[in-house]
């Protein structure tokens, strides 16, 4: 779902047309995207450039980012030139996906500095590149050294060499295609996917009105796996349409968020896998070592033979078969050739004692090793769904319960978990936790005792609270919702929701947050209804 030619030309043109504009901050998200914080005369925006593999792109954004708290060295290189300098200009070479924004900024000493920043969106090569009034680089967010690519070096103090350009044609300058070669082929900054769209529309819609439409569009079409600034009547599905810069938000809103939970947090749900896959791993090696303790009773067989024939051993015997006195079976009693006959009683009673004894030890851990793996698979189900600062809340209840190590800043004073909230139609205020410290919060601190309390059957979730002790249908049902989508069962059909007023939540002493048992409870059933819970969270 990548952006082509066209799709920028319409970004490039909604950027130029605040101009002029400052640059006043500069950020980093993750390791793939800077945020520039800008200001015109009317206005304050933000400019979002990615330049992930896939994802690259530049949008205008209104979102609220939590930026790391130490900046990579790019940033610092950025702020040191260009922080506070002033865009002149924003275009397009071509239909290429390269922008150049050319800026003007004032030293210390108040001389005027112009700088050009280059922003290539071509895929695994996507690059920001600031470049002087020499025309040499500076820095860039990708360095590819000569032996790389000997042809465009990026790399401080060499000469930008702009892109190669495409040798195809304009559309918009052209009255007609080639029909024997795809319109991809032919035309500047049209993607695969428009250009099949174009060929599918020239069936029965003359080609100067195709581009007629896509010159004057500004919106942008989001199917489930594709979106251009057209409707994309080749995939006979339904869009939904947004503004062009709303629409990139719907678009790219999830998709790099775990990269930048992982900038944030150090790759949290690296780490929660791996806790899982080593309990998984030491539960293999318990039960097995289980099913031997369980078999012990045969040392205990083994050693009462032995005492009885201890007259036929000798020395140096690694078996000794004698008759069983239930079973007349022959019984063959393995045993260790350095010891003598008690060297060998007291070795088998002592295995017999050690399998008894560990049983219950053996079980004990297995059962601490299976909530091991409760515990953390809740958590990679509440990071599959959280913001950078719900990911860092997750992070620093890991550090609580010893499994990260915590912060060494001592003079940050603990904040108060960032819960959800919500107002219902009717008025009644809801509130919903994200992970375990969010719904230890709205449970046990600010819900009050005759409020009411949901959470999805059988799977890890959201604690949810209705502030009303008598919900009517359609309440319950609202909170329902949100309880089913923050939870495992999210993807799921006809699911339980237990309710009960809150006196009848209680936390499970010594156990992990989040956890609690229910006392009186009824449960509801119901199915996602992506409908109603668009509307919850829009409110």
């Amino acid at each position: 779902m990548a952006i082509d030619g066209i799709v920028l030309s319409k970004i490039t043109a909604q950027v130029a047309a605040k101009l002029p504009f400052k640059i006043t901050k500069i950020n980093d998200l993750s390791e793939n995207e800077l945020l520039l914080g800008c200001r015109s005369d009317k206005e304050k925006f933000q400019l979002l450039i990615s330049c992930h593999s896939v994802y690259n792109r530049l949008q205008i954004t209104q979102q609220a980012f939590t930026t790391p708290q130490e900046p990579s060295a790019l940033v610092m290189l950025l702020r040191k030139h260009i922080e506070d300098a002033l865009v002149l200009s924003v275009h397009q070479h071509g239909l290429d996906r390269v922008i150049q924004f050319d800026l003007r900024v004032r030293n210390d000493l108040g001389d005027a500095r112009h700088y050009a920043l280059y922003v290539e969106l071509m895929g695994k090569y996507a690059n920001v590149i600031l470049v002087d009034d020499d025309n040499k680089i500076i820095d860039a967010l990708k360095r590819i050294p000569p032996f790389e690519n000997n042809r465009r070096t990026i790399m401080p103090t060499a000469q930008y060499v702009p892109v190669d350009p495409h040798e195809k044609a304009d559309p918009f300058t052209i009255s007609r295609l080639d029909p024997s070669r795809s319109a991809s082929d032919q035309l500047h900054g049209v993607s695969p996917l428009l250009g099949r769209e174009i060929e599918h529309r020239l069936l029965s819609q003359p080609y100067a009105e195709i581009l007629a439409e896509i010159k004057a569009s500004q919106t942008l079409y989001v199917y489930p796996k594709d979106f251009h600034i057209i409707p994309l009547t080749h995939l006979n599905e339904t869009p939904q349409t947004y503004p062009l810069m709303e629409g990139l938000e719907v678009v790219y809103a999830r998709k790099e968020e775990d990269q930048r939970i992982k900038q944030h947090t150090g790759d949290l749900l690296k780490f929660i896998q791996r806790e899982i896959k080593r309990n998984e791993g030491k539960i293999l090696k318990l039960q097995e070592a289980l099913e031997e303790a369980l078999d012990c009773e045969k040392y205990r067989t083994y050693g009462d033979h032995l005492l009885a024939y201890q007259h036929l051993l000798t020395k140096g015997q690694g078996s000794l078969t004698v008759e069983n006195f239930e079973t007349g079976e022959p019984l063959t009693i393995p045993l260790d050739e350095k010891l003598d006959a008690k060297g060998n009683l007291r070795k088998l009673f002592q295995k017999y004692q050690k399998g008894k004894k560990g049983q219950s030890h053996i079980q004990h851990q297995i059962d601490l090793c299976n909530q091991e793996i409760d515990y953390f698979t809740g958590l990679s189900e509440q990071v599959a769904v959280a913001t950078i600062p719900d990911a860092l809340e997750i992070r620093q209840e890991l550090s609580q319960q010893g499994y990260l190590k915590a912060s060494t800043d001592k003079r940050k004073k603990p904040k108060t978990p960032a819960y959800g909230h919500l107002t219902l139609p009717n008025g009644i205020q809801l509130f919903y936790g994200k992970n375990n410290l969010q719904n230890d919060t709205v449970t046990f601190k600010l819900a009050q005792r005759n409020d009411t309390f949901l959470h999805v059957k059988g799977f890890h979730g959201a604690h949810v609270i209705l502030h009303v002790d008598n919900p009517d249908e359609a309440t319950l049902r609202a909170g329902a919702q949100i309880a089913l989508y923050y939870s495992g069962a999210r993807e799921s059909s006809t699911v339980g929701i237990d309710y009960c007023p809150v006196q009848h939540v209680k936390k499970i002493p010594g156990g992990k947050p989040g956890k609690v048992i229910l006392g009186k409870y009824k449960t509801i059933y119901v199915d996602p209804d992506p409908e109603l819970l668009n509307r919850l969270l829009k409110r």
